[in-house]
């Protein structure tokens, strides 16, 4: 009992804090009132989010709405489900019939997804791709402190982080450091895009599948927001990981009023409700001082943290093995290229 007395009264502290950081992160991403001091700051930035909006809410989910509340009724009153004055004589006959309609009915339902709906999707995630840097960049720039930004990001992260972390290194000038920031910027859509795998396979877990996929969509979202602000300050990604792991709590927070918002909706409603907050919360993240309350809070625990947690471990070994393979590939084209020049 003696020896379990610490362990309960460490466990019983590492969940009071994560607890905090978890509603500090909720509580940053509910900040929506900086989107409206930013877009009042820059006129571009409104213009932007405007037309998110407009693409997103008025003429996406506008068109679901159209679907559900008149298409699809006018439909089942044009080509209805079932007769009610059908003898039992003519019974066979209207079954064929109603097979028919409901037949005819999905079909034009169909029509109208494949030549409306999917178009739609695909222009409105382009499009909204593009507008989400052009939105990430104005509200940068309207915060009118970048240089502060980067400094409060490095001299925090140096003080949270552990022993055992790498100290970064900058980039060397010139072609080299191009070369860098582009293979940093495909390693992190690898990274991503193996994650969302990830994200998208623990759905099927039983019981337990939607709490942890609810968890991991958390993070995933939190990330894509902050990932904004970090590429504008030209922080390096191992930092970025680094400083998401060791406060997994805080950016679990962060995530979740974008989780919860989509979590109970089918996936093309999802998306267009998404699509909408998206920038909202790319805004706040934007503006948000979360190295400074992160910094604060471990301030209070005499620099005792809750750890690093490897939330991209799968994803990173992944990325890591589809690099080592394409350099293994690209060694045998060019052994192959020199054969043949013998």
């Amino acid at each position: 009992m003696e020896t379990a007395n610490p362990l309960i009264r460490e466990l019983t502290t590492k969940v009071k804090q994560a607890s905090l950081l978890w509603l500090e992160g909720f509580r940053e991403a509910c900040c929506l009132h900086r989107v409206v001091i930013l877009c009042y700051r820059s006129r571009k930035l409104l213009i932007r989010t405007g037309q998110c909006f407009l693409l997103n809410g008025f003429i996406f989910l506008g068109s679901m709405f159209v679907l559900n509340s008149v298409v699809i009724p006018t439909l089942q009153w044009i080509l209805p489900d079932r007769h009610s004055d059908i003898s039992s004589q003519e019974s066979l006959t209207s079954g064929s019939i109603l097979k028919l309609y409901s037949f005819l009915r999905l079909g034009l339902i169909q029509l109208f997804y494949v030549f409306w709906f999917y178009p739609l999707y695909l222009f409105s995630f382009i499009l909204s791709n593009i507008w989400y840097n052009e939105i990430s960049k104005y509200g940068f720039s309207a915060m009118g402190k970048n240089e502060q930004n980067i400094l409060e990001f490095s001299s925090q992260n140096e003080a949270t982080t552990t022993s055992e972390s790498k100290v970064p290194t900058e980039k060397p000038a010139g072609l080299g450091g191009v070369m860098i920031g582009i293979g940093e910027q495909v390693y992190s859509i690898l990274l991503l895009s193996f994650f969302f795998l990830e994200v998208y396979a623990t759905g099927f877990i039983p019981f337990m599948g939607k709490a942890v996929n609810f968890i991991l969509l958390s993070w995933m979202y939190a990330y894509y927001c902050f990932e904004y602000k970090w590429n504008l300050s030209e922080v390096a990604l191992d930092r970025r990981l680094d400083f998401f792991e060791s406060n997994w709590a805080f950016f679990a927070g962060f995530g979740s009023p974008c989780v919860l918002a989509i979590f109970f909706f089918s996936p093309l409603i999802s998306y267009g409700v998404m699509a909408i907050l998206f920038p909202l919360f790319v805004l706040t993240a934007t503006g948000s001082r979360a190295e400074q309350l992160i910094f604060t809070q471990r301030r209070k625990w005499k620099g005792v943290g809750l750890g690093r947690l490897p939330i991209f471990y799968a994803a990173d070994t992944l990325s890591w093995m589809m690099r080592i393979l394409s350099l293994v590939h690209l060694e045998s084209q060019e052994q192959m290229q020199d054969n043949k020049a013998l």
